[in-house]
């Protein structure tokens, strides 16, 4: 006698997938352009055919129980698998353009990230960029299911984000206080210890170069006044510009900020170094457009 085997219908994990990632049934029906007793019942019939309870109610919403979680993640894998392999067809030479989308975590100065991502528009293929901002942790989600393709940012993925991703190193550079020549003019003489109960710019405390800044300050027995914290390094480089306080600046940032911004060096924040990454799904990058950024950053960092 042959045994038969139970066959799986990826619709229904789709439904399932699509529930737990968007974290609404509700939400799921819209992506999905189906009414929720129809999704529903296909849920049902998913649990029935698995003999497993998939999803349970939490107040108004539904949660994966713990054969859910083991279901859903192998679902992660199977649907990322599905979009890999649509975006390898869509990568073949030819005369379309290959799409590339970017996440940029909040706090990576846009010149930086200009200077990163400008390199896959010179490829001989056309690329079609995208680019999407968020926190670290909100574009690392939207990596593991393929919605982005790399994330930059200024430090790697940690365990704590629960997804299998890859930190590729883009290297580093050293960090410079700065600020307007008038500012700048009064803290030089007697430096580091000119910055005590002198207004301060610095990105949010979740940063790693913020960590680092913290550290050396404390070195430094320094106590500046911390006068503002950006989650965006764009809005505390406009307050900088304005007089408001000194900011740290990356010294590949220097000579566009004392051109561009009338920025003027202070001093160098010695041991602290800006790092930056990209973080893929892939171990080895294939992706030709994030290869090219990748291998032109490490020129830019290599002489920073």
């Amino acid at each position: 006698m042959s045994s038969i085997i139970p066959r799986l219908n990826y619709q229904h994990l789709l439904y399932f997938w699509s529930v737990v990632r968007t974290g609404s049934l509700t939400r799921a029906c819209e992506e999905l352009a189906l009414a929720a007793p129809t999704v529903s019942a296909q849920l049902r019939t998913l649990e029935e055919r698995l003999g497993e309870k998939l999803l349970v109610k939490s107040g108004r919403t539904l949660v994966p129980t713990d054969v859910g979680r083991m279901v859903y993640s192998y679902a992660n894998e199977i649907f990322g698998l599905g979009q890999q392999l649509l975006e390898a067809l869509e990568q073949r030479p030819s005369a379309r353009p290959l799409k590339l989308l970017v996440g940029i975590d909040d706090v990576l100065p846009k010149e930086i990230a200009y200077k990163i991502v400008e390199p896959a528009l010179q490829l001989k293929q056309p690329v079609r960029l995208i680019c999407r901002e968020g926190t670290l942790e909100r574009l690392v989600a939207d990596l593991a299911i393929h919605d982005i393709d790399v994330v930059l940012s200024d430090s790697p993925v940690t365990p704590s984000l629960n997804v299998r991703a890859y930190s590729h190193s883009l290297g580093s550079c050293k960090v410079y206080w700065m600020a307007t020549p008038a500012l700048a003019k009064t803290l030089r003489p007697g430096f580091p210890k000119s910055l005590d109960g002198v207004p301060m710019l610095l990105p949010t405390d979740d940063t790693a170069i913020r960590r680092a800044l913290d550290q050396w300050l404390d070195r430094q027995n320094v106590r500046p006044l911390m006068l503002g914290e950006f989650e965006d390094y764009a809005m505390l480089r406009e307050f900088a510009r304005e007089g408001h306080g000194f900011a740290p600046v990356p010294s590949v940032l220097e000579a566009s900020f004392r051109r561009l911004h009338g920025f003027v060096r202070i001093g160098l924040a010695k041991g602290v170094k800006a790092e930056f990454f990209a973080i893929s799904v892939e171990r080895k990058i294939k992706h030709p457009a994030i290869a090219a950024m990748t291998d032109n950053a490490r020129q830019l960092f290599s002489g920073s």
